[in-house]
């Protein structure tokens, strides 16, 4: 590691340690569709009304249930109908993951790049999160998405910090080092301070321990497939590991050998998953 990753690694987790890190906020339509989703009598109706305020918001989300993954014979056009379709719990999920977008902008074009960089990442992420967390689990489809979305917002205050250290910012290598061995300790804090449900708020700081063991399937086991299998085709050092003994492929029930990309219907969904978010 170089001196100068050593020097800001050094001083991120002093700043997290001393609770002196800036973390970042949710976007105010998230903050909303939290505090909807938290009030029991919620309906239609008002959710819409939450989200319709965020023209962006509303737009992506008619995207999304009339994507191939969800769709039905009759297009929707209207949002009161896209919520109804979806489902209060997936459409707050979705509208708080897809909200966070708003977040990865910079006002350098370099830092800018690098956060357009991950977001795309998240979003490829979480398209691989749905479709195994469909095919191959009973948990939530937009919990999953969601965990997907938010696997390394812990980048995001890092990002912030090389912004204002030019040192940093011209340092690709350093910078891409430091994001890699701090992001998920950041991320945890961040959706712990968020008040995320625990099964999604553990998922940075876990997806990335290829030793754990969970008892059951969780949110943690599908993003670190979803992440394996994203490098598959690469010479990413996780493709040299052996996958046979990372117990999240047998919790899914699924062959650590596969190369979903090379399953066509797998694939299909896949894309379509990914598609959907972007």
């Amino acid at each position: 590691m170089s001196k100068l990753a050593e020097k800001v690694q050094h001083e991120l987790i002093q700043a997290i340690e001393n609770d002196e890190l800036v973390l970042p906020t949710l976007p105010e339509v998230a903050l909303r569709v939290r505090e909807a989703a938290e009030d029991p009598n919620i309906g239609i109706p008002t959710l819409s009304k939450v989200i319709g305020n965020d023209a962006a918001l509303s737009a992506r989300i008619i995207k999304v249930v009339n994507s191939p993954l969800l769709r039905t014979n009759k297009e929707i056009t209207d949002l009161q109908m896209a919520v109804s379709r979806l489902g209060i719990n997936y459409t707050c999920n979705l509208a708080t993951g897809l909200a966070m977008e708003q977040m990865f902008q910079a006002t350098s074009d370099v830092i800018d790049r690098k956060m357009r960089e991950v977001w795309n990442r998240s979003t490829e992420i979480a398209g691989i999160c749905h479709v195994l967390c469909r095919s191959y689990t009973r948990l939530a489809p937009d919990q999953a998405t969601l965990a997907g979305l938010v696997h390394q917002i812990g980048a995001l205050p890092i990002l912030t910090y090389a912004e204002d250290h030019a040192e940093l910012m011209n340092d690709s290598i350093s910078l891409n080092h430091v994001i890699e061995r701090i992001h998920p300790v950041i991320g945890d804090k961040i959706l712990r301070t968020w008040d995320f449900p625990l099964p999604i708020a553990v998922v940075p700081g876990e997806y990335l321990d290829f030793t754990r063991n969970s008892e059951k399937v969780d949110y943690v086991d599908i993003v670190q497939v979803a992440t394996l299998q994203s490098y598959l085709g690469t010479e990413h050092p996780f493709t040299q590991m052996d996958w046979s003994g990372i117990s999240a492929f047998a919790k899914l029930g699924l062959d650590p050998n596969i190369d979903m990309q090379a399953e066509d219907e797998l694939s299909n969904a896949m894309e379509a998953a990914m598609s959907m978010l972007r």
